[in-house]
């Protein structure tokens, strides 16, 4: 029986949860990145090895870089974008001269994901992650006031009525989740809106169609360099996979995920196959999209939500909520029979739970909600195989 690879995701050696803590998870190795280089930088091969050193020195592997960012000028297809490009092609090198195998990233413009409360409360008393379509309109609408015409009346309605209600108090708190999502940002209030609303410009220009096309491009320049030093790349989805802000989203749906493989249909371009962000979209089938990409999932995300009827969702435990995480692992769990090596996987996100409750972390990046999920889903993928193989 071959399994899947357990990981944990670590943010360096400031983390809070420490690689002795994911040790004691159960997982063989983390997902992490060079956080402190800015997006467009060359990783050094002095940068690299020092922190796969760090991490082998807690007897863990390094299975998968999450993630070498993006610089937004790549995006836009503007700017110094060839000078990044041929920055991240350099990384890619370095990688793999380092042996590291698999490269996560997004092409989410300017956020890398949206939440409107990270500290949700659930009737247990953990806390979790939480989108709120109405929250999202009262940011968009009355606190960051940008003309839009992506909502409804009655959704603009709603939204009014609840920022009435609001203290100012309550609003700092809003834009502060949600401003979290932009790569490099802080909880600052003004300043980081400011900083939200000069990067949103830069998009005006940018459609759907177009940053397809950039996505394209890009794929073209380094995915023939991921294949020469046999590096796969996989690609996250959408956080929310829905239009937000006036931007383009072409990473949300498996007709995008079908037109980013065969437009550059080569091994080495693969897919991150997250179920909590495709599962935040009610029209996603995950098991068959987990079916008709299986050959091409190269890194696995496995959580859940619980979608409500507008659209808002909140993060559920791993194995409850909208996601068929049974039906999901089955289709994993066939996959990695047929292949050699063992596809890495992490649990993604998790409650904050008992003494977690007081620890400052990074959001959904809590040790014990984590473990309770690793091992919800070590449990699940056992019981498969032992039942099938």
């Amino acid at each position: 029986m071959k399994k899947l690879e357990q990981n944990m995701r670590w943010y360096g050696p400031d983390d809070a949860v420490s690689l002795m803590d994911i040790r004691q998870s159960g997982a063989s190795g983390v997902v992490t990145s060079l956080h402190h280089l800015p997006n467009g930088a060359i990783w050094s091969l002095e940068e690299i090895r020092k922190r796969k050193g760090i991490i082998e020195m807690a007897n863990l592997t390094w299975s998968v870089v999450e993630s070498v960012n993006i610089h937004e000028d790549i995006k836009r297809r503007s700017g110094r974008f060839q000078e990044y490009i041929d920055n991240y092609i350099q990384t890619l090198r370095n990688l793999a001269m380092s042996g590291i195998k698999t490269v996560c990233y997004n092409f989410m413009p300017v956020v890398d994901w949206t939440r409107t409360d990270l500290e949700f409360s659930l009737p247990n008393g953990a806390k979790a992650l939480r989108f709120d379509k109405t929250d999202f309109a009262v940011f968009d609408l009355f606190i960051l006031k940008r003309q839009s015409n992506e909502y409804s009346d009655v959704e603009i309605e709603k939204a009014g009525r609840r920022f009435k209600l609001m203290t100012q108090k309550e609003q700092d708190r809003l834009t502060g989740f949600v401003v979290a999502g932009l790569p490099g940002a802080t909880t600052e209030g003004s300043k980081s809106l400011e900083a939200f609303k000069t990067v949103l410009e830069s998009y005006n220009e940018i459609d759907e169609q177009l940053l397809k096309e950039n996505l394209n491009l890009f794929l073209k320049d380094v995915i023939p360099v991921a294949e020469e030093v046999t590096l796969n790349m996989t690609i996250h989805p959408d956080d929310p996979p829905i239009p937000l802000l006036g931007l383009p989203r072409v990473v949300s749906t498996a007709k995008n995920i079908d037109d980013i493989l065969t437009g550059v249909d080569s091994p080495s371009n693969g897919l991150c196959f997250c179920t909590g962000s495709f599962g935040a979209r009610s029209d996603n089938d995950l098991p068959a999209m987990a079916a008709q990409f299986s050959k091409r999932i190269n890194f696995i995300h496995l959580r859940s939500v619980n979608v409500e009827e507008d659209g808002s969702f909140y993060e559920d435990n791993h194995l409850e909520g909208s996601v068929d995480m049974y039906a999901v692992m089955n289709v994993l769990v066939k996959e990695q029979q047929k292949r050699n090596t063992p596809i890495p996987m992490r649990p993604d996100h998790g409650h904050k739970l008992l003494d977690d409750l007081t620890k400052e972390t990074n959001p959904g990046y809590s040790a014990i909600g984590r473990l309770k999920g690793l091992a919800e889903l070590r449990g699940l993928e056992l019981g498969i195989l032992k039942s099938r193989f």
